[in-house]
């Protein structure tokens, strides 16, 4: 069996990272958006926060991916083999296309928030009274994305575990028959 360190170790701080930064962006950058006097201001920080998180968040997602399809190739062969193996591989390429869209997504509509930079805000996806209804819609939508996306790439956290422990029985298992054998 390869060897498979790097691929897992990108894999999994790639989707810690992704998970961890959209929750705590939902938690606390959104809300603090609210703490300006001005309105108008709210925007700007919400954006400024968003904008120095994307380069980050597109790093963690790449490195999440590049390390999911290198553990892929390294471990093609359980794919066959492995009883589950294949189901839980299409679960897992499920959910990270569900929250690779979603973050996409949400992308989009920050840009479009972004767009216009002296709107009066409540907070990062809260509208005021007097926000445009385009960048109010928006909005509305931001704020059922900010908890969408860590709900699917904590889901992808909670199926790494199961996975692995799918592996590891995998190798008990050989070990097994193995021993049995000789």
């Amino acid at each position: 069996m390869a060897r498979d360190t790097l691929f897992r170790s990108l894999h999994d701080i790639g989707l810690a990272a992704w998970f961890g930064g959209t929750l705590a962006n939902a938690v606390a950058l959104n809300a603090a958006a609210g703490a300006p006097r001005k309105g108008r201001d709210r925007g700007a920080v919400a954006n400024t926060g968003w904008d120095r998180w994307t380069p980050v968040n597109a790093v963690a997602i790449g490195a999440h991916l590049i390390g999911g399809a290198g553990v892929l190739t390294t471990s093609k062969h359980r794919l066959t083999a492995q009883h589950g193996a294949a189901t839980m591989t299409i679960t897992k390429l499920a959910l990270t296309g569900a929250a690779l869209g979603a973050t996409g997504y949400a992308r989009l509509l920050g840009r479009r928030v972004a767009a216009q930079t002296d709107v009066a805000v409540s907070d990062g996806t809260t509208a005021a009274k007097s926000t445009p209804p385009e960048v109010a819609a928006a909005q509305r939508q931001l704020a059922v994305f900010q908890w969408a996306i860590p709900a699917l790439t904590g889901a992808m956290l909670v199926v790494n575990p199961y996975a692995e422990q799918q592996r590891a029985n995998e190798a008990a298992t050989d070990l097994a028959a193995r021993i049995i054998s000789h």
